[in-house]
């Protein structure tokens, strides 16, 4: 969270610094889904690497974004979820999900090659 003092007051500012990469808002679309393993994260979440989505998860957990539960079994098993503040996102992810739709129907992609 001593990270986000740089920023002051400014709501934009401080989502923008609590969302601060791309991987951020897909991990939180595929929390939105519901619960998920580490590994199935990485699936998921296609061309991230693994200490890119190490480090991703702790921020948002220092930011209170996501929950870790950590099952005390062999092998070790933990699951990852968006706290009651990260599901909090969910109409703003919701939005960006609606406008990709929209100016994707607008600017169809062509392969050149």
């Amino acid at each position: 969270m001593k990270r986000l003092a740089q920023f002051g007051s400014c709501p934009v500012a401080t989502t923008i610094s609590l969302l601060d990469s791309g991987w951020k808002i897909l991990i939180m679309r595929d929390l939105l889904k519901g619960t998920k393993r580490y590994s199935q994260l990485q699936k998921s979440v296609s061309g991230i690497s693994q200490k890119m989505l190490t480090q991703s998860l702790r921020q948002m957990q220092d930011d209170g974004i996501v929950q870790r539960h950590s099952y005390p079994v062999i092998p070790p098993k933990v699951e990852y979820s968006l706290t009651e503040m990260g599901e909090s996102m969910r109409p703003i992810i919701n939005s960006m999900h609606e406008w990709g739709m929209h100016y994707l129907s607008d600017h169809p992609r062509t392969n050149t090659h």
